[in-house]
């Protein structure tokens, strides 16, 4: 039982999800711009309506095209703990995310988890992952980085979206994304319109949602896992700030 309520904490803070969308209401958004404006998310974090904890993504930028995308969280409850780290470097080019650097760290109850992933676009181009594994770049993203190309894509009124990236263990992954509606959500960040997207997988044990807001170049406000019916965990913007 105690290992069953620690992953359910620990799935609290697994990095947010990416997703899509199928509806008509969307083209209402087709004419927003997009652009990679800096800013911090700062978002509770909820378990079984409980708060848990708390979640940042920021997004900064580190040179002429070159960005940094940081998501942390940190998660407790009773005397079971979750600390997390994602860091993606990347470079814009031609209004593209071209991933460089990926870390990941997780800390806590339980086993300290490490992982770090190069791309390199020289040549044919590879991925890295520093287990020994070794991969060909065919354009795929970190685990981060679909997020800020799903954003754009949403803000040019893509209804439907497919991913291929390098996920947090250093595996390949797929993900598709659907959208669902336009929602208004009542967040502690406040009232806010969104459009709600569905994160797609193979396995059908887990459902992943995710709103993002057009009004906040697209960031994403909310997101919310389950597995098998019952939810893993929700976090809710709280506090947004472009830099």
């Amino acid at each position: 039982m105690i290992k069953n309520f620690q992953n359910l904490v620990m799935r609290a803070t697994k990095p947010l999800a990416a997703c899509a969308l199928l509806t008509l209401s969307v083209a209402t958004y087709a004419d927003e711009a997009f652009s990679f404006t800096p800013y911090k998310a700062t978002y509770t974090a909820y378990k079984w309506g409980d708060d848990v904890g708390e979640a940042n993504i920021e997004l900064s930028q580190l040179g002429e095209n070159q960005y940094s995308l940081l998501y942390t969280s940190k998660v407790s409850k009773f005397f079971l703990s979750d600390k997390r780290s994602e860091h993606s470097i990347f470079t814009i080019d031609d209004n593209s995310v071209i991933p460089s650097q990926y870390f990941y760290n997780r800390s806590g109850t339980g086993p300290d988890k490490a992982l770090k992933v190069t791309f390199s676009h020289q040549g044919e181009g590879k991925i890295s992952v520093d287990n020994g594994e070794t991969f060909e770049w065919q354009g795929e993203f970190d685990n981060q980085l679909y997020r800020l190309d799903l954003a754009k894509q949403l803000a040019k009124g893509e209804t439907s979206l497919d991913y291929q990236f390098v996920n947090y263990r250093g595996q390949l992954r797929h993900y598709g994304v659907e959208v669902i509606d336009d929602e208004t959500l009542s967040l502690p960040y406040g009232k806010i319109e969104t459009v709600k997207v569905k994160l797609i997988r193979d396995s059908k044990k887990r459902e992943t949602f995710a709103w993002f807001a057009p009004s906040l170049n697209y960031a994403l406000v909310r997101l919310q896992q389950f597995k098998d019916g019952d939810e893993q965990g929700d976090i809710k913007l709280k506090s947004f700030v472009t830099q």
